[in-house]
């Protein structure tokens, strides 16, 4: 009888084990108060990293439903980081009422990057002209609210199958931030060419929206087509204020996920590009484009709230 019972409990033992070993995998190492909640994030300082030189921030969100550890895995910037010196923080969307999101047209999302931002400059070595944002999906519709709610705070952010759900309009930030984009012609829940999926309704196209940024970024009008390699093109809007270059890539068989990163299910989200390294190229941009020292002498001083876009 009490073989039948050990029996019987193995699969809720085994559920168990797997739930605590999947947590122990993904479990963030830092947290924050801001706006009265406890904020979590996942920190990476590469073991050799040189602390006596100012090194690089390089933020990278999520997308909806996802988590720090996923977000790691998928872009895989940990591994750049060790190579080229360079902290990465993974910060977590709230979860109060659900799945973890980014709320990018709310206080408390912006107002916790930047008090994140202010803690590991108080804790680290960290270069205030080569602060970057980039982010998935969701997370990459969070860093287009970020650049226009607090465009002094970064050089320059990143977008991957960016869920582009509030309109270029919304930003009434005048300030040019550099912008690199990278899409999926196939993405089956963000759009390229905009519309409706099974996430949501009214999503912008890909490359009007990046069009809007040029403008914002004032650069020349008429942008550079290249096709890169088959089925990679990029566009690229050069001539902007402030070197604030607008960059954006057209995968044509890419799906909603990290080209050159972990594969997420095929059938689902379509297919993960191999061959083009989505991490790779961001930060090649991302060193291109670091704030100027009159830039930053701009807008340097105490830490400043992100300013409201109504």
């Amino acid at each position: 009888m009490k073989t039948a019972i050990l029996i019987l409990m193995l699969p809720a033992v085994l559920a168990v084990f797997e739930a605590g070993s999947f947590y122990a995998k993904n479990r963030s190492n830092g947290t924050i108060v801001s706006s009265g909640e406890r904020r979590e994030y996942l920190l990476h300082v590469p073991p050799n990293l040189d602390r006596t030189k100012p090194a690089a921030l390089v933020l990278s969100l999520h997308g909806a439903t996802g988590w720090p550890a996923l977000q790691r895995d998928l872009s895989r910037w940990d591994e750049l980081a060790d190579r080229e010196g360079f902290i990465v923080v993974y910060p977590a969307g709230r979860d109060t009422a659900g799945p973890r999101v980014w709320h990018e047209t709310g206080d408390r999302d912006a107002r916790y990057i930047a008090d994140l931002i202010d803690k590991l400059r108080a804790e680290y070595n960290i270069d205030p002209r080569r602060i970057y944002a980039n982010g998935l999906s969701n997370g990459g519709g969070m860093c287009f609210a970020l650049s226009c709610r607090m465009p002094d705070r970064f050089a320059a952010v990143g977008l991957v199958g960016a869920a582009l759900l509030v309109p270029s309009s919304w930003c009434k930030s005048t300030q040019p931030v550099p912008m690199i984009a990278i899409h999926g012609l196939r993405d089956p829940a963000a759009p390229y060419q905009g519309g409706t999926s099974w996430i949501a309704e009214d999503f912008a196209p890909f490359l009007p929206f990046g069009a809007d940024w040029a403008r914002r970024n004032r650069c020349a009008p008429a942008p550079q087509d290249v096709e890169i390699r088959d089925g990679v093109t990029r566009r690229e809007y050069k001539q902007c204020t402030n070197d604030a270059t607008v960059v954006l890539y057209t995968l044509r068989d890419g799906g909603h996920t990290w080209p050159g990163g972990a594969e997420l299910p095929e059938w689902f989200l379509g297919k993960t590009i191999k061959d083009f390294d989505a991490t790779a190229e961001m930060w090649r941009f991302f060193e291109q484009h670091p704030q100027t020292r009159a830039q930053h002498e701009a807008t340097a001083g105490e830490p400043q709230p992100p300013t409201a876009n109504r």
